[in-house]
């Protein structure tokens, strides 16, 4: 196993995936860490809608007009919801959800790359919410928002890991 600042390090969002379909195992293990993510009083907000059909796929790459695209080669979607009525802090622990499984792909040795929904339109007028497409897709109850999407796929394209001399540390401030 990576470590953990090995594995922060060379996280990156990864838009390109082979054809090569995810393995259960792993789409569990994924699963896995978003359900052990911390959450606000322990509330656990958050719900998710695993989507393997590239069909289903295909037409969620249309939820916004920029920035969905890569679903449409996706072989998996994670649907990240939320129940806003459990918590004030309800985008807050779907982030850290989000973010668990953007790393534990990593660990499992794919990419992955985050697909912004909440408050995202699919139209350039912003008459249709993309949260509205996507939970028409997939059935989202209406009592559950839908703040992203986690795409995950064999890596068909290489980022080089961050550079940490690169790293913005004038943003770290000690005391003040």
């Amino acid at each position: 196993m990576t470590d953990f600042l090995q594995l922060a390090q060379q996280r990156r969002s990864i838009r390109k995936y082979t054809e090569q379909a995810v393995e259960q195992e792993k789409i569990e293990k994924i699963l896995q860490a978003a359900l052990m993510s911390p959450a606000s009083k322990r509330c656990n907000p958050w719900e998710f809608v695993v989507v393997t059909d590239h069909e289903q796929l295909k037409q969620m790459a249309g939820c916004r007009t920029y920035g969905s695209q890569l679903l449409e080669n996706s072989p998996l979607g994670i649907v990240v919801c939320v129940d806003q009525s459990l918590t004030d802090t309800w985008q807050c622990d779907g982030a850290i959800a989000a973010e668990n499984m953007l790393l534990a792909a990593e660990d499992l040795g794919l990419g992955a790359c985050w697909v912004q929904v909440y408050g995202r339109f699919a139209d350039e007028e912003g008459k249709q919410s993309a949260g509205d497409l996507v939970r028409k897709l997939t059935g989202i109850p209406e009592h559950l928002t839908v703040l992203c999407i986690i795409s995950v796929g064999y890596k068909n394209e290489e980022r080089k890991p961050r550079e940490l001399d690169k790293l913005q540390y004038e943003k770290i401030h000690y005391g003040r």
